[in-house]
């Protein structure tokens, strides 16, 4: 299946919106139309999950006051539409409860898989997604693609080492990714993390959120411990004696009635007094 196919009149119809101002012509049937919010749905393949509130609120307020710049793109599909770009535009309208959005009804037939596309390219693109996101739609699309790094930065115009780096950033704790995504950390400090297990993430992350440390100073505390670590691995481990007397503790206890203790392989023999000394002897061959 070859990535990006049949999008191109969509993505080219997405980048005159961007670009038009109100007022601009469109053709026969992708003309801007008021539509009712209720009628449209949300892109289910949309990558983006964290929406910031209060820039949210801000886009709100300011809908309000100077209208819509810049119209969403939308699809008819089963009996309303399905967006296809604008979702925080759209979310900025429910939340100044206005009931209708200038859109473009784009005239492209488009099915789920190019949807999926669509969705992961135009945010990636429009850089519109937190660090945690633009890793996990990276990798969804080298997975359903079967697409190389190189391929995949050929798709989304973005350098190789940006998406390998960006990746990395799958194999950190759910906690210190949300520390991430929450924005307590930076995605340069969560990238010094990866290697160390989870146990010690969460131990590094609270200390640089803890002492407010930037980049730099979290790249020597990382070398610092790599470097503990290290050593840890270089000693030796001891082996422990061997207590093979262990093994006979419980038939010790069984034939021998006196108090005793097993140590080092040595067995510690308690007598209350000398009637047991004497009992002892007696249990000894002459």
């Amino acid at each position: 299946m070859a990535l990006g196919r049949g999008l191109g009149a969509i993505l080219e119809e997405v980048g005159q919106v961007y670009e038009s101002e109100m007022g601009s012509s469109y053709s026969d049937g992708d003309a801007i139309r008021e539509i009712n919010v209720d009628e449209i749905s949300p892109n289910p393949y949309q990558p983006r999950k964290t929406f910031e509130s209060e820039a949210l609120q801000e886009l709100s307020d300011s809908i309000v006051r100077h209208g819509l710049l810049q119209p969403i793109v939308v699809i008819e599909k089963d009996n309303g539409y399905l967006l296809v770009a604008g979702e925080r535009r759209l979310r900025a309208h429910k939340l100044a409860n206005l009931e209708t959005i200038k859109a473009v009804v784009a005239d492209v037939d488009i099915d789920d898989v190019k949807l999926r596309e669509l969705a992961l390219i135009e945010n990636i693109q429009r850089e519109n997604l937190n660090a945690i996101e633009l890793a996990y739609s990276y990798d969804e699309l080298i997975k359903v693609y079967k697409i190389t790094h190189d391929e995949l930065s050929d798709v989304v115009n973005k350098s190789r080492s940006q998406i390998t780096n960006t990746l990395r950033l799958l194999s950190l704790s759910t906690y210190v990714q949300k520390r991430l995504t929450d924005g307590d950390i930076s995605q340069g400090h969560a990238k010094v993390l990866v290697g160390f297990s989870e146990k010690e993430q969460k131990i590094l992350v609270d200390t640089i959120i803890g002492q407010k440390l930037s980049v730099r100073e979290s790249e020597m505390l990382a070398k610092k411990r790599k470097a503990i670590n290290s050593e840890e691995e270089s000693v030796p481990i001891q082996e422990k004696p061997s207590t093979f007397v262990n093994s006979f503790e419980r038939e010790i206890k069984e034939r021998l009635p006196f108090r005793f203790k097993v140590k080092n392989n040595a067995l510690e023999i308690n007598f209350k007094n000398s009637e047991e000394v004497e009992k002892f002897l007696n249990m000894l061959p002459k």
